[in-house]
């Protein structure tokens, strides 16, 4: 994956957990694969 392809959908991502978490009852099976997503993410631009 493109580099900045990889940083797109991590801020995507990201931006989309943020959303969730400010819901009154997020669901947290989107969350955990978003937050697992996330990770894989992040340890392919070896920032986790």
């Amino acid at each position: 994956m493109a580099i900045n392809l990889a940083e797109s959908n991590l801020e995507a991502i990201s931006q989309t957990i943020a959303i969730l978490e400010k819901q009154d009852s997020p669901d947290e099976k989107k969350l955990k694969k978003l937050r697992e997503e996330r990770d894989i993410i992040l340890k392919d631009l070896n920032l986790k």
